[in-house]
């Protein structure tokens, strides 16, 4: 899929979500070493859990788009960075779900692809949901 072609758009992380990620890993090895005390480990877990999220920060730098929609159907972010193109024909549904609980709302954006369920949320798309589904749910009536 071109992305500069006609129809295209497409939706990605936002731009400084793997630096935020870094930083935090950053910190949480400067924790776990500050707070060892002669004990290792406190720090080793520290490390662990940073290389969790060095790992989760690398996959927005691999893969930021994690949804594109043209008028042949969607592409989908799949696995660690692989795609999945969803024909139109199979898209079975597009909602978005409003949960409120506590006083908080989320707010996640489901494709039913019939054999694949697809969940995007707000940080996923770097966009409102709302404004999401209604943009797909044009490009789905536009290619008929």
């Amino acid at each position: 899929m071109d992305p500069q072609s006609p129809g295209t758009r497409q939706w990605r992380v936002p731009r400084e979500t793997p630096a935020v990620k870094a930083l935090g890993a950053l910190a949480l090895v400067a924790l776990g070493v500050l707070f060892a005390g002669g004990d290792p480990i406190r720090p080793a877990l520290a490390g662990l859990a940073a290389v969790g999220l060095l790992t989760w920060a690398l996959r927005d730098l691999v893969a930021p788009v994690r949804l594109a929609v043209d008028p042949d159907g969607l592409t989908v972010l799949r696995g660690f960075a692989g795609r999945r193109r969803l024909p139109w024909h199979t898209v079975e549904q597009i909602q978005l779900d409003r949960r409120s609980r506590r006083g908080l709302t989320a707010e996640t954006l489901e494709i039913d692809a019939g054999e694949s369920l697809h969940l995007f949320g707000r940080r996923d798309l770097d966009a409102p949901l709302d404004e999401v589904a209604e943009a797909l749910a044009e490009a789905r009536a536009a290619a008929g």
